[in-house]
């Protein structure tokens, strides 16, 4: 075994061969950082543990030579660190989920936890750098059942008539959300989209998914039309020529949006409008699929426009019509 971290192997392989988006794999990275705390942790001498993610160390910093000005620290350097990482036993798995429980971690975290787990063990089995996955015995703990929030039409409305459309920004903005709405895509998928991107001949958008799968999805007239009136403002920007020359949706410098700025947007005019201010931008996606489902449309067809990969993922929207019909019968059946 050479000195390569086995982490940035695992994470290199998730980025190159299976496409993960940066913010995925560095969940990914955090959750592996703890995991490995855990293990070069030494409760018996009080020593806190971190991770080092500049030369990939993990550093045990004694408590008691921190008092005095000077730290005294037991230094794991790669080989040492993968070493402890492909020896592990299902018991330590268990003890660090027990660590977790501890630590009142919530028990949709502890299942992504344990998920990267999985995933990087069943990387080190296929590299044959372990002859059995530690994590084979270790069940999921049982998590609820949490729908997917969504806004009603009339809040729709409101939400999408907010932006004021005489300026460039307002235009912008109004464009986002109606594209949002309109087509159900991700907020990273949103700010991916580029000009050529956009075809008003055939109503579509090409859409750079997760795992970099491409697809294309419907867009009407209604956000096609917030789009052209947007692109007219900005064209007469007199800053135009420096902005980027690919971007559909650029910040008031010119440079592409960011969907942390996507949703400091919509908060502003979630709060203009009175609504929910706790409504993100994924929200708008979960009321694109639960619009669409209320009025008839094909399970399958939801989950091809959403990019799932599971119609299972597409399922859960089923359950909010399903309890929408509940109540209108509750409420109009005389035996009800």
């Amino acid at each position: 075994m050479n000195d390569h971290s086995l982490i940035d192997e695992f994470l290199n392989y998730l980025n190159y061969e299976r496409h993960f988006s940066p913010h995925t794999a560095k969940c990914y990275s955090a959750d592996l950082a703890q995991f490995c705390q855990f293990l070069t942790s030494d409760s018996a001498d009080h020593n806190a543990t971190r991770f080092d993610g500049s030369d990939h160390a993990y550093q045990a910093q004694q408590a008691g030579g921190a008092t005095s000005g000077h730290v005294a620290t037991t230094v794991l350097d790669a080989t040492d660190l993968r070493k402890k990482l492909l020896e592990i036993d299902v018991d330590d798995v268990r003890r660090f989920l027990a660590h977790l429980a501890k630590q009142d971690y919530s028990k949709s975290t502890t299942a992504r936890k344990l998920a990267t787990l999985r995933s990087f063990y069943k990387f080190c089995l296929r590299r044959s750098y372990i002859e059995s996955n530690p994590l084979v015995s270790i069940r999921t703990p049982k998590q609820e059942k949490r729908l997917p929030k969504f806004l009603e039409i009339d809040q729709i409305n409101r939400l999408l008539n907010t932006p004021d459309e005489t300026t460039v920004l307002g235009s912008r903005d109004k464009a986002m959300f109606e594209v949002l709405y309109s087509t159900g895509i991700r907020v990273s998928e949103l700010v991916d989209l580029n000009l050529i991107d956009v075809d008003e001949t055939t109503q579509c958008i090409r859409v750079r998914g997760k795992g970099k799968k491409q697809r294309t999805a419907p867009v009407g007239p209604t956000a096609l039309g917030a789009i052209d009136r947007y692109m007219q403002l900005r064209n007469a920007d007199p800053r135009s020529a420096d902005f980027d020359k690919e971007a559909l949706f650029v910040n008031k410098h010119g440079k592409r949006l960011s969907t942390r700025s996507v949703r400091r947007k919509l908060d502003k005019y979630l709060a203009q409008a009175g609504l929910d201010t706790s409504v993100s931008p994924h929200t708008l996606r979960h009321s694109f699929a639960t619009h669409m489902l209320n009025n008839g449309a094909d399970l399958r067809g939801v989950q091809e426009l959403l990019g799932h990969q599971s119609i299972s993922t597409t399922q859960v929207y089923t359950h909010l019509t399903s309890a929408r019909l509940k109540s209108a019968y509750d409420a109009a059946h005389p035996r009800s």
